[in-house]
């Protein structure tokens, strides 16, 4: 397997290498915290406000679970990079989450 293969936001690569396109690659996570959490979490909000550190850090445990299993599935299709990488976010429950990226999985060209 690949370390750290490559992903990024712009539409191509870094310094414009010619490329062969292999598709689009996605992956999500679906989080939740545990009842006590969210508890905790509504409480400060509704007293003091501010961030909520539990559901940031699963807002950032679940980004990290949807970058691995992107380039885990670049990695599968023998891509170089993945371009145009986009991350949503969506509720789909009360307390719980779902993260979505995707991209399009590239192979720099190689010369003849």
């Amino acid at each position: 397997m690949k370390k750290n293969l490559l992903v990024c936001t712009t539409d191509a690569p870094p310094g414009g290498e010619s490329v062969e396109c292999l598709g689009t690659v996605y992956a999500t996570c679906c989080l939740s915290k545990s009842l006590v959490a969210d508890i905790g979490a509504n409480v400060r909000n509704w007293t003091i406000g501010g961030e909520l550190p539990a559901y940031s850090s699963l807002m950032s445990e679940g980004i990290s679970a949807v970058l691995d299993r992107l380039q885990r599935q670049g990695e599968e299709v023998g891509a170089d990079a993945i371009v145009g990488f986009r991350l949503s976010t969506t509720s789909i429950a009360q307390g719980a989450a779902e993260i979505i990226g995707y991209g399009t999985a590239v192979r720099y060209r190689r010369p003849a």
